[in-house]
């Protein structure tokens, strides 16, 4: 009988000790998410270029952001150092995996830092449709990180405005390299959902 006795009371407390576990994330979890437009202000071989698209995100936590991605070049830029009997345009696009870490979210106006790490791909263009050119086009890594402050308007809508840096690497391009790609920009975004 005593055997019994220490025999449940190790059971006991092993499954009480396994309870106790440690983890990154305990207790309740909530979500949300969302999703809306961005506009990016930024510099794309040494010309100012205006990058639009949207992201999109489940929000764990408050705090917490995984989500995607993807911008793609709005406005004319024109092709430099390339030899060619019609004007060349640069077409450009990116997107990837977004993370993004949110601070006081509950707050009236609260900041926020997060980081795209993806793959976009660059070519040339003419006026009349694509140029026909055995190397007008390249894929990059593309890595952004960024801030944002963001301003609470409603219940399931957020304004942020902020930076990032596009970090490139990869642009093996007749008159572009990575460095033309590289540069700041200054960000608008609508957030649209459950916070």
């Amino acid at each position: 009988m005593r055997r019994l006795m220490v025999f449940l009371f190790l059971l006991i407390m092993g499954a009480s000790a396994q309870a106790q576990d440690e983890t990154l994330i305990s207790g309740k979890i909530e979500s949300g998410g969302f999703g809306g437009p961005v506009l990016k202000i930024t510099e794309i071989n040494d010309e100012t270029g205006i990058m639009v698209g949207g992201r999109g995100g489940w929000i764990i936590n408050h705090t917490f952001v995984i989500g995607g991605g993807g911008y793609g070049l709005a406005n004319d830029i024109k092709a430099k150092d390339v030899i060619s009997v019609q004007k060349l345009y640069l077409d450009m696009g990116y997107g990837g995996l977004e993370m993004e870490y949110i601070i006081n979210s509950s707050r009236l106006i609260h900041l926020s830092f997060h980081t795209l790490i993806g793959a976009g791909g660059i070519n040339y263009e003419g006026r009349g449709g694509r140029f026909d050119y055995n190397d007008d086009s390249d894929a990059f890594f593309v890595a952004e990180p960024g801030a944002n402050v963001t301003l609470n308007v409603t219940q399931f809508l957020r304004v942020g405005v902020g930076a990032s840096y596009r970090y490139v690497n990869g642009v093996d391009l007749i008159g572009l390299n990575d460095s033309d790609l590289d540069g700041a920009s200054a960000n608008l975004t609508l957030k649209f959902g459950k916070f």
